[in-house]
This record gives structure tokens, sequence and C-alpha cells, in this order.
């Protein structure tokens, strides 16, 4: 399910709202009106304008006589419109992942004119993913990646066994770079106190 999320540059859009209650439905027809206001963050009566918009375009069918009979179904053409706007909406996230891909190859870049050729990720998440992907454009080597979440550890991640925090006190690396938007001072004062002075830490922020 593609939920909106909390951003100050990405302000969710008419057809934004009409995406995530097509899928919704698709993917759910016996959901309530008012399960989809909260998937959408929506208020109950906006989402029911929009599915009166849907069902008057032809691309939506409701069954049911009462709101808790009620199921809803997409139309052949309420199917179509949602293959467009899931493409249309992959390919401008997908331009928003190769810009901030550039841009963090970039600063990787200067890591290496620093000085830097081997590092260690703390935190195996999505914006993980990101700066991998943007390291395999420069000599930079991932010798491990790190991560709080007693659930993670052990897992791989992109072929790297996740280590818990500790593991810093034996790693080798030129740095370790902070691979999280949350908690960034948190991490770096836990980095600090298990890791010698000498190794550098890097926040994405100083990136």
């Amino acid at each position: 399910m593609i939920e909106p999320f909390n951003a100050s540059f990405l302000t969710p859009t008419k057809r934004f709202r009409r995406l995530s209650i097509l899928l919704a439905i698709h993917n759910q027809p016996e959901i309530s009106q008012h399960k989809i206001a909260e998937m959408t963050h929506l208020s109950s009566s906006m989402v029911n304008n929009y599915m009166k918009e849907l069902k008057q375009a032809g691309y939506l069918e409701i069954t049911g006589d009462t709101n808790r009979t009620q199921e809803y179904y997409l139309t052949p053409s309420g199917e179509k419109a949602l293959m467009s706007l899931l493409v249309e909406y992959s390919t401008e996230i997908i331009q928003f992942y190769g810009g901030a891909k550039r841009e963090l190859t970039k600063r990787l870049k200067q890591m290496v004119a620093d000085g830097i050729s081997t590092i260690v990720l703390f935190g195996a998440a999505e914006t993980a993913e990101v700066v991998l992907a943007a390291v395999k454009e420069t000599p930079l080597v991932v010798t491990a990646v790190v991560d709080s979440d007693s659930g993670k550890q052990g897992r791989s991640f992109n072929g790297l066994k996740i280590q818990a925090p500790e593991a810093l006190k034996v790693l080798k690396a030129d740095a370790i770079v902070i691979t999280s938007f949350g908690k960034q001072e948190e991490i770096f004062k836990k980095i600090k106190n298990v890791t010698s002075s000498d190794i550098k830490v890097v926040k994405l922020t100083d990136l």
C-alpha cells in the first residue's frame, strides 16, 4: 500500500490521493471508508467525496446497502486508471531516487579525495540502500553494516551480515557513515563510545 508520508517538499496531490484510494480498494475490496481515511490521512468526508467522483467516472462499483455491508470493486476502467497512475508515480519516484543517488555519489567521491577508502555503514534501512547504490559509483569499499535493531542483526544486507554496534570495537575501516536521518546525534555518541578516536564518523547531513 502506498501511503502519504510527512514531507516538507512533497505535498500529496489530488492525483496521489486518487491513486492511494484506488490502490486500497484494489488490494482490499471489503475495506471501509473509515479505514481508507486512516490509511490516506484524509477526513472521512473527503474520502466519501473521492469515492463519489471515482464512481461517477466509471472507475468504481459499490455493492451492499449499508456501510457495514458495502464492498468496492474497480471496474476495468478503474484498473486501467490505477495502473496509469501507478506508472506515473513510480516514474517520478525513480527520478527522485536518481537525483539523490547522484548527489550522494558526488559527496562520497569527496571522501575518497580526502583519503577515505573503506567505510562501515551504520543503519540498515532504505537510506542505506541508496548510499550503497552511490558507493558502487566510487572506489569506496563497504566492509560492514551495523544496526542497533536486534531484529535486523544477523540478517544479510546486500551480501553483508548486519552486526550489532558492539562490533565496531573490532571492525576495521577508515570511516563510519551514519546512514540514517533520524537520531543522528544519538547514533554519533553511541559510535564514539565504542570506537577509537582515530576513526572518522560521518553523518549524512555532513556529506
